[in-house]
């Protein structure tokens, strides 16, 4: 059974076999018009202080920019911060002009841009990986581009790296990661920054993020930024990690949604809905806090398909680069389109600080990899699957609305919290081969509203999210 499309997530001898040559993309090269694979992996089987960041002890850093303050800080050319209930970055004057020439249609435009250069950023953890993610809105005739650099901790620089280029919509340029980023000290895997021989010891120590706004020239148009940031991790490569106690017996009323009812439905969009799990999963979290499409937003969808609203997420995450849905940091992005919706791709330490999450009221989507015999009641092995943690039984097993499932009724899954756990959290695994292969290592993304309860945004601030 195929679950999902496959995953890159980060493995260290296939970081340590992935070359060598150096290439820094300039701001708005073309890039080469093929999916980013992950060298080794398996296919599917089925310092800064202030609003927005919190030290998190060990293993992983959070770091957004959101606040007014925020955006008046670092550099700017040609961008404006703009208060108001939900502060954000505009551009204001051009800085610039240029040529893009899409490497997914062919077709060269003339763009006006702006950018804002985040402060340094100095990790409580020095970094293996970085996985930044952002919150927009990017009108018809506009886009953004994402970058990172940083200096490693033998005081090296890094070049600057594309994120993401990223839009709303796809009129004007289609939503792209870009490949073949390296130093050969470090490599971008789709969507994350990944040092290539962890072994070594070499780490990332400090980062800062560029914002690129476009718009068509003369047009006075302008996307609006409302959040930036990273995760910065550094998970110590594992096979197993240590059982936890529950904690906590709830269960959210999250809407339920499978991937499997789509399948063979717009194939353009990775082969359909059989690797639609990551969407799936998104449009759950964004109905369960009241938002949707509107049926203006669904006229482009087949009127025989039940729940459009899911190939409407497929649509509008889709990664024409990596060639799928599973884009983790465009996942988010697309969250926080629906109006007042925050959405950022994290990783959490432990089972326990799920827990607090959906304490507080807050689902989570998690990704994992693993073999059928490894979880039970599942029915199918993976190596890349996205599904949505609505809560824990009494015992502490996970309630999870797993998209896997052949229609909607059976989406709600109770897996056995050790089974669970492990799979989540390791960094690696054996494949049905019995070769190593990578985890995630408790990678999820989180979305709420712009004002949430005092109990959310506690639990939001002890992860370091809000």
């Amino acid at each position: 059974m195929t679950s999902s499309t496959p995953r890159r997530t980060v493995l260290a001898a296939a970081l340590a076999a992935a070359g060598t040559a150096a290439t820094a993309a300039p701001a708005v090269a073309a890039v080469p018009d093929r999916a980013a694979r992950r060298p080794g992996a398996d296919p599917a089987s089925a310092g800064d202080a202030g609003r927005g960041h919190a030290p998190a002890p060990g293993l992983v850093d959070n770091r957004f920019w959101a606040s007014y303050t925020d955006w008046r800080c670092g550099s700017a050319a040609g961008t404006r911060a703009v208060a108001g209930h939900r502060p954000g970055l505009v551009l204001a004057a051009p800085a610039g002009r240029t040529d893009y020439t899409d490497p997914h249609t062919g077709r060269t435009s003339a763009w006006e841009y702006a950018v804002w250069t985040s402060p340094e950023h100095t990790p409580t953890v020095p970094a293996a990986e970085v996985i930044a993610s952002w919150n927009a809105h990017t009108p018809p005739g506009t886009w953004l581009q994402v970058e990172l650099s940083g200096t490693y901790t033998d005081a090296t620089a890094t070049p600057w790296y594309v994120l993401g280029r990223w839009a709303s919509g796809d009129g004007d340029i289609r939503r792209t990661s870009v490949d073949d980023q390296t130093d050969g000290r470090s490599t971008v895997w789709t969507d994350t920054f990944a040092i290539d021989d962890t072994a070594s010891g070499l780490r990332l120590a400090s980062y800062r993020l560029r914002l690129t706004l476009y718009r068509a020239p003369g047009s006075g148009l302008t996307p609006t930024v409302w959040r930036i940031g990273a995760m910065a991790s550094d998970i110590p490569d594992r096979f197993t990690v240590p059982a936890s106690g529950p904690g906590l017996a709830r269960e959210l009323a999250v809407p339920r949604y499978s991937q499997n009812t789509h399948v063979g439905q717009y194939p353009e969009y990775d082969n359909g809905g059989e690797a639609w799990c990551s969407p799936t999963s998104s449009q759950m979290i964004v109905e369960y806090w009241g938002r949707r499409p509107s049926a203006e937003d669904l006229d482009w969808v087949n009127p025989a398909f039940a729940d459009p609203q899911v190939c409407h997420a497929a649509r509008f995450t889709f990664d024409h680069q990596y060639e799928g849905c599973g884009n983790w940091p465009f996942n988010a992005a697309y969250a926080a389109t629906y109006p007042d919706m925050n959405a950022v791709v994290t990783r959490l330490r432990s089972l326990t600080e799920l827990e607090s999450l959906v304490r507080a009221g807050i689902p989570a989507i998690t990704s994992q990899s693993f073999l059928k015999e490894e979880l039970t009641g599942a029915g199918y092995g993976t190596s890349g699957h996205l599904m949505t943690v609505i809560g824990f039984t009494a015992d502490g097993d996970i309630i999870a609305n797993d998209p896997a499932s052949p229609s909607n009724e059976a989406v709600r899954r109770v897996y056995r919290r050790r089974e669970w756990e492990n799979i989540w959290l390791r960094t690696k695994r054996y494949d049905a081969n019995g070769k190593v292969r990578s985890g995630t290592g408790g990678v999820c993304y989180v979305y709420w509203p712009h004002r949430p309860s005092p109990t959310q945004r506690r639990a939001l601030q002890d992860l370091g999210l809000a």
